[in-house]
Formats: structure tokens, sequence, C-alpha cells
């Protein structure tokens, strides 16, 4: 089934709402940990409006998201909240993701949330963990299965 470009806007906005929807509700309603961060709002975007993107790609979002969370994190354990921490921090992430060729914009927000809200090492866990890993999941399916569309773009989709 090919879906008619004027209908592609909602169809994407409708996904990203289902995935959200899902990890908001693994995350406020039940007792499996959080599954959502801030910048997976952005990331639904661009796996369901701009999937044929390479920052779109899975390798991209979970590695992206890891990197910087850690990144984030690091700075957190060992230099604190500061101006300095956050400009530093997120350029940090920024040259790794680059640097790796693992780029996913969204990721780049991930030290600023990691500062202001003071989390540390578990949160590499829940929620970037398997929050990732549940939006891989679900935008294949969604993607692959329920609206015909080559995503990912290969096969070595985590690596």
């Amino acid at each position: 089934m090919k879906i008619k470009s004027n209908l592609e806007p909602l169809i994407s906005g409708v996904s990203a709402a289902i995935v959200i929807g899902i990890l908001a509700f693994l995350t406020l309603r039940t007792s499996a940990g959080v599954w959502l961060m801030f910048s997976f709002g952005a990331t639904v975007f661009l796996v369901f409006a701009l999937y044929n993107l390479e920052t779109a790609q899975p390798k991209n979002i979970f590695w992206g998201h890891l990197v910087s969370v850690l990144v984030g994190i690091i700075f957190n354990e060992t230099i604190g909240f500061s101006f300095y921490s956050l400009g530093l921090s997120v350029g940090a992430a920024v040259a790794l993701m680059v640097y790796l060729k693992i780029m996913h914009p969204p990721a780049a927000s991930n030290p600023i949330v990691v500062l202001f809200t003071d989390v540390s090492f578990e949160y590499i866990l829940f929620p970037v963990i398997f929050g990732t890993i549940a939006i891989i999941l679900m935008s294949i399916f969604i993607n692959r299965i329920i609206l015909k569309r080559k995503y990912p773009k290969k096969r070595d989709w985590l690596y």
C-alpha cells in the first residue's frame, strides 16, 4: 500500500503519537521503569517524517543517545552543573557523534537534560538503552510492516 502524499504527515504524526504514548504508558502506569526522555520526541519525528535520513537510522538513534547521555553523566559526576559544563558537554557529545559517525541531532540535547535533572549512571539503562531499543523496534515495525517503507535503509542497523 503506497501512502498518499497528503496523508503522509497525518500518518507520521499518528505513528509518533503511538510510540511516545506506549513509552509514556510504560513510564507512568507500570513499574517497568522510566522509558521516556525529552529528546525522544525529536527522535520519533525523524523516524516517521524523515526516515530516509542517515540520522534517523537505528544505529544513529541507539549509539547517538547512548554516547551523548554518557558524556552528560560524566560531566555531571566530575564537574557538576555549571554554564561551562553545559556547553562543554554538548560540544563533546556533538564532536563524538560526528567522529564516531553516529550523528543523531536529538541526542545533542541529552547532556543538558542529564545536567539539569542530575541523573546518574542508572539513567543509561532506563530510559536510554531500553527506550531507544523500544523506539527502534516499534519504528521498524510501523515503517516496514504497516507503512511498507524501506526502514531501516541497511540490514546492519545496529553497528
